[in-house]
């Protein structure tokens, strides 16, 4: 019996690693981008994706966002129902896109909605990189302005939270025009006395960080998120010259006047709920949190 026992023992310790690898459950742990540590992903997720030891951010979802800071049960989400169409006849664009709603639940790259954070009433949108990247097509940016003109109308301020490789190729110059149709929007809240706060995670490029991502009245972003418009190669080519390494990060920007602060995910919707404090009639500073 007992030879049997090690004998059963040395058996199983000659499965190949490779093997040895299927005995654990898909998509319970997680690797850390950052410094390459192996966690759980409930460990993680409980960390709202910020990695314990180096503190990187990774992605979040829109709703991982939504749930991370909006008081429970106070989200109302808007113009769910719209959905891109093929404008431009692209190949196999509309099964791309019917992959990626069933993949991630979502019909478009951005949650757009109203909800409360420590109980100020806010407008907001929200873009999520796991659909088509975050790309800005017609539909995203119609989502957000008609949040930015709900907003407006509400008298309530509005929060965004970019995320997105920049416009969507798809639908050619259709995409470049919600540049405009977003700083429009933008341009009627600011003049109604709307307060607008961006948020920039990882990454915010091309048209939408050269756009709605950059108007805010405060602009914030997170840890080393990437923030740009064109990319670091096409740069370098065209100037002959050699990048910083942190060119482009949220620091690199926030040392160059480009951003107001970056903020820490887990201080985040305490900085959020500050301002809305400051901003609303008769607010009042909390210092004795700051």
């Amino acid at each position: 019996m007992l030879k049997d026992f090690f004998g059963k023992r040395k058996k199983y310790a000659s499965i190949p690693s490779e093997q040895a690898k299927t005995d654990v459950p898909e998509g319970l742990m997680q690797k850390c981008k950052g410094c390459h540590k192996i966690y759980y992903r409930k460990e993680m997720k409980k960390n709202v994706n910020v990695c314990p030891n180096c503190n990187y951010h990774h992605t979040l979802t829109a709703w991982e966002r939504i749930d991370s800071l909006f008081d429970e049960n106070s989200f109302q989400e808007w113009d769910k129902q719209l959905i891109t169409s093929n404008p431009l006849d692209f190949p196999d664009y509309e099964e791309k896109m019917k992959k990626d709603r069933e993949k991630t639940g979502l019909n478009e790259g951005v949650v757009t909605g109203e909800g409360t954070i420590e109980g100020h009433r806010v407008a907001f949108a929200v873009m999520d990189s796991t659909f088509r990247m975050g790309s800005m097509g017609s539909v995203v940016g119609e989502k957000i302005a008609r949040a930015i003109e709900n907003a407006k109308d509400e008298s309530i301020p509005f929060i965004i939270f970019t995320a997105s490789g920049g416009a969507r190729m798809q639908e050619g110059v259709l995409s470049l025009m919600q540049m405009t149709k977003t700083s429009i929007a933008i341009k009627r809240f600011s003049e109604a006395g709307g307060l607008m706060v961006s948020v920039m995670t990882h990454p915010t490029t091309g048209g939408v960080s050269a756009s709605f991502a950059s108007l805010g009245d405060y602009n914030f972003a997170e840890p080393g998120a990437l923030i740009g418009f064109a990319g670091r190669r096409i740069i370098e080519q065209t100037i002959r010259e050699k990048l910083p390494d942190d060119f482009q990060t949220a620091e690199f920007q926030l040392k160059h006047g480009q951003l107001d602060k970056v903020v820490h995910r887990h201080q985040l919707k305490h900085v959020l709920s500050t301002l809305l404090q400051l901003h609303q009639k008769g607010g009042k500073s909390l210092e004795t949190n700051s």
